[in-house]
């Protein structure tokens, strides 16, 4: 599992999860949404766009 926190947001992912490739986006401890790392797009909630630009940077890093 990877667990990274920046910008007031945490991402989780985990190495084994179901396809395609997602980081699960939580703030204040509740789940806002998870986001299509592949795809580059929403699975399910709402994720706000500078959180999106987070996962964006996090991946140009290599770190998801």
């Amino acid at each position: 599992m990877t667990r990274i926190r920046r910008g007031g947001y945490i991402f989780v992912l985990w190495r084994g999860d179901h396809d395609p490739r997602h980081v699960h986006v939580f703030k204040d401890a509740r789940l806002l949404g998870r986001w299509n790392l592949d795809a580059d797009c929403l699975m399910s909630g709402c994720v706000p766009p500078s959180a999106i630009d987070l996962i964006r940077a996090l991946s140009r890093e290599g770190k998801l």
